[in-house]
């Protein structure tokens, strides 16, 4: 697989006829190991392991209904009170970050209203306050410490 912007852990893949698995530890079982869902794994441990997020607020794969349409947010990270507060993308390390992500996660906002959005194909990070009064969004510098939420 790839060599990522992010730190390493205990990878745990398997085998099931032709396809290679990898364990997702907030869904408890093995997913297809495609090039998002490496990021997604990392990402995932990154944010628990050294940005200290609970677990316990994190899912992978969850999906919206928009009438008939369903979409699915990569990974949300909820408060206390099981509220959505943060919405991140992956994509696959070949693929660049460009205005289309953004467009994608916004969309997913407009449902959510999170406060927190962040995209990253595992080379690249970028988290985006929401300011809803002055109805725009803020770059930051670095994802934030859970406390600091």
């Amino acid at each position: 697989m790839y060599r990522l912007n992010l730190p390493p852990y205990p990878i745990k893949i398997t085998e099931r006829g032709e396809k290679r698995l990898i364990f997702d530890f907030l869904r408890r079982k093995y997913v297809a190991l495609t090039p998002e869902e490496w990021v997604r794994q990392h990402f995932v441990h990154y944010l628990v392991e050294v940005k200290r997020y609970p677990k316990s607020l994190l899912a992978n794969e969850v999906e919206l209904k928009v009438g008939d349409k369903k979409l699915r947010c990569d990974t949300l990270l909820y408060n206390k009170d099981l509220h959505p507060r943060m919405i991140v993308e992956y994509k696959a390390p070949t693929i660049p970050l460009q205005q289309k992500t953004f467009d994608q996660i916004s969309a997913y906002n407009l449902l959510l209203k999170v406060d927190y959005l962040v995209v990253s194909n595992g080379l690249q990070h970028y988290c985006c306050k929401m300011d809803y009064a002055q109805q725009r969004y803020v770059f930051l510098e670095q994802l934030p410490d859970y406390e600091l939420l």
